[in-house]
């Protein structure tokens, strides 16, 4: 039997009904011919109901002739349809296009056939490129993009040398925004604790009453709160990101824009790799220094296990891959202890294994602590806060360092930076020295043991049958 398969991506009046693609294809494949029908569906998208049913029927024998309305009501895809082709012609199945007058019978049809895909590809590869184009010119402008405004904003009109554009205005929502940031940063403060306390206060959300912790961890890392100074372009040039405005505009008043897909393969604790970011037009709701407080923290708090999490070893959570950067996760077989790189696991990016006994991990990386804590005199808690200002130094040091590296920025406008930091590093760092209380670390529980480890060490890189412990002092 002759098939005819027709496809729509969107019910609208400016777009090619199923039923006249049916009534032009039965014109030549006849009126008894099968209908096969997918509304809604994207040619990108193989996985389509009547599709998948028509590709039965030719497995089974049931088609002599397909018939389409045009190629791409078929396949929006080079790739996809070689493979489909393949298929249809396997089974002696033939392949026509009622529109582009072409019928893969006969030899000049098969040829006119790749041509007309492989020019197909090429309009729709230079559309979304042009696209992607000009959504990047728009925000190196400063000018938004497009789209919803984000939660706290709302979208005003404003214009530059008598040029019209859509810029970003704070709403009733903007103090909601600047709670957030302050609560997030004091000591005990997670983002589940914020995401219950705004539930129950009953706080509308960004898209819906209640609030949840991924919701609230987007909104915290977004630059477009920041009131972005000099700290914060040093920030995302350490983190790989792509500056498409100069250091001296990052003037401390206007935010910044973070654009562009994050690439799954990248370092998952630098969110800016591979992304761009500019300087917006609209003024941001939160201090630098405060943004960069709470980014210390969500990068902080990304590598610390969850409540429960150290059933199997008080190391979970500072476990990272040495080749990929994701985290190592502690499971048990048949009573032994095994470790395996999430990047390989979940994602297949990494085909790191590991030959070490995690009890004897354990033991070394105790024995170690315990030498540091030896070292430390006991004294009075109350000077404890310190130790979190130290950390927040050290990062801001390696960021510099690591855009000093990467030859994000000149060498003498870094130089400077890194030496007031390590100037202030050095005043803060006697008094956290002689603040650190004594503990017995061996009778801690595995909760309490963690933690204190998550102070002292950054991550413990794992590969082969080595591991490298890497301080945070």
């Amino acid at each position: 039997m002759n098939a005819v398969y027709a496809r729509q991506s969107m019910d609208r009046p400016d777009s090619l009904s199923i039923e006249t693609q049916v009534e032009s294809c039965l014109r030549l494949a006849g009126p008894d011919a099968a209908i096969y029908q997918d509304r809604g569906y994207s040619g990108i998208n193989v996985n389509r109901p009547d599709f998948t049913r028509l590709l039965d029927d030719v497995r089974a024998g049931r088609v002599t002739a397909v018939y389409v309305y045009r190629l791409d009501r078929f396949s929006r895809s080079i790739a996809d349809f070689s493979r489909l082709w393949e298929l249809l012609d396997r089974c002696g199945v033939g392949f026509c296009s009622v529109t582009e007058n072409f019928d893969t019978s006969t030899p000049m049809g098969r040829a006119m056939l790749h041509i007309v895909l492989v020019f197909a590809q090429l309009e729709r590869e230079t559309t979304a490129a042009r696209v992607r184009d000009n959504y990047t010119h728009r925000v190196a402008l400063g000018r938004w993009p497009g789209g919803p405004a984000p939660y706290g904003f709302r979208l005003v009109k404003t214009s530059d040398k008598g040029k019209p554009f859509t810029a970003l205005g704070p709403n009733d929502r903007a103090d909601v925004v600047r709670r957030l940031y302050r609560d997030y940063v004091r000591p005990g403060a997670s983002l589940r604790s914020l995401a219950a306390a705004l539930t129950a206060e009953g706080v509308p959300g960004p898209s819906r009453k209640a609030w949840d912790s991924v919701t609230l961890s987007r909104l915290l890392h977004s630059p477009l709160y920041v009131r972005a100074d000099q700290e914060v372009f040093w920030y995302f040039a350490a983190s790989g990101a792509r500056l498409l405005s100069a250091a001296d505009a990052f003037d401390g008043v206007h935010a910044c824009n973070l654009i562009g897909k994050r690439d799954r393969t990248a370092n998952k604790y630098r969110p800016a790799e591979g992304r761009s970011v500019a300087m917006a037009a609209h003024e941001g709701l939160i201090d630098a220094g405060l943004w960069l407080r709470v980014q210390d923290k969500l990068d902080a708090c990304a590598q610390v296990a969850q409540p429960g999490a150290c059933r199997h070893s008080w190391l979970t959570g500072l476990l990272k891959c040495a080749r990929c950067g994701y985290a190592v996760k502690i499971g048990k077989s048949r009573g032994r202890y095994c470790l395996s790189c999430s990047g390989r696991s979940n994602l297949g990016v990494c085909g790191a294994s590991f030959r070490i006994d995690l009890q004897e991990l354990e033991r070394e990386t105790e024995r170690r602590i315990e030498a540091l804590l030896e070292e430390c005199p006991p004294v009075a808690f109350e000077v404890r806060s310190n130790a979190g200002e130290l950390l927040a130094l050290d990062r801001r040091i390696m960021r510099l360092v690591a855009a000093l590296e990467q030859g994000s920025a000149p060498a003498e406008y870094i130089a400077p930076r890194i030496r007031a930091l390590e100037e202030q590093r050095r005043l803060l760092e006697q008094p956290v020295r002689t603040a650190a209380p004594t503990l017995r670390f061996p009778r801690l529980s595995a909760e309490e043991k963690h933690l204190v480890a998550a102070q002292f060490i950054r991550r413990i890189l794992l590969e082969d049958d080595r591991a490298e412990i890497q301080w945070n002092i």
